[in-house]
């Protein structure tokens, strides 16, 4: 039996516990990929990616660039949050609509271009990324004509913390069925969004409209540290979980004049998942707007 659920079994029992005598839960375990837990890691690790965009951007050495990107975050049903303990248990994982990005872009020597990504510490619904920094670099291989091909190198570090588990809500709710587990306090629970991998852009440049198509693939460093104060226990259980995240864009760059610039696209992130009670696979996959205005200077 799986330790996270072998806890949550227990959880009636350590509830009756006197508050003297409170006990931790530390227990840390991997999860598949296609996991219900697995699958919301994977589905919130794709909207943090830091996607092209477009082309890289033929920047002149030690010139740059700056950018504000907002990405959507589509709503979940109750039964998608359902993924907690194998996916018998629901968590509050609709926190926001939209995912944020700051990103700064510098050409260097040779026709590469390097970018920084940084996702404000902004507070929304109890929910606040932490030290969520993004980088990657890139080249524009391929030229010809209005065609071309970039390919970037990029990796992410950094976590989301937030009242997953157990949300402000309800914590210190007396009624059973509202607040099933005993959640005495909001939760600060901690989703690490780790990954690094290597991405490929075709793009098409019709003048002001500049058009493109990219893939990627990152291998992942997924975990979410819960830490949660039920009634005389402390749910302190790590889930981890590895592997791979491909997904696939489309998109268009219009050029406002000659600085300015404001891009679209559409993220796809192809995911499965197998849910409780007969847990057969399912498609359930991440597609997702994205919208970037951006400053070149010359």
């Amino acid at each position: 039996m799986r330790p996270a659920l072998r806890a949550w079994l227990l959880l009636p029992f350590l509830v009756s516990l006197p508050a003297a005598a409170q006990l931790a839960i530390e227990t840390t375990e991997s999860v598949a990929k296609n996991s219900p837990e697995g699958w919301a890691m994977r589905y919130f690790a794709g909207t943090t990616l830091m996607t092209s965009f477009g082309a890289t951007s033929p920047l002149a050495p030690w010139r740059g660039a700056i950018a504000g990107e907002l990405g959507g975050i589509p709503r979940l049903s109750e039964e998608q949050q359902r993924v907690g303990f194998g996916g018998f248990k629901q968590e509050d994982l609709d926190k926001s609509p939209v995912f944020g990005r700051l990103r700064g872009t510098l050409g260097l020597p040779g026709g590469w271009v390097a970018e920084l990504g940084y996702t404000p510490q902004v507070e929304i619904d109890g929910t606040k990324a932490r030290d969520l920094v993004a980088i990657a670099l890139g080249k524009r291989l391929v030229q010809e004509g209005a065609l071309s091909l970039s390919m970037r190198a990029l990796g992410q570090v950094g976590k989301v913390q937030g009242d997953i588990t157990c949300p402000a809500r309800i914590a210190g709710v007396a009624d059973p069925v509202v607040n099933p587990v005993g959640c005495q306090a909001p939760s600060r629970d901690a989703f690490s969004t780790n990954h690094y991998g290597i991405d490929a852009t075709i793009a098409w440049d019709a003048g002001d409209w500049k058009w493109h198509a990219g893939a990627g693939v990152a291998r992942t460093r997924l975990a979410v540290q819960v830490d949660a104060p039920l009634e005389s226990v402390r749910d302190r259980t790590k889930l981890t979980s590895d592997g791979s995240l491909p997904w696939f864009t489309l998109g268009v760059r219009r050029a406002i004049d000659a600085d300015w610039s404001v891009a679209f696209e559409i993220l796809h992130v192809p995911l499965e998942v197998r849910r409780p009670p007969d847990f057969t696979s399912e498609r359930d996959s991440l597609t997702s707007w994205r919208a970037q205005l951006r400053r070149e200077f010359r």
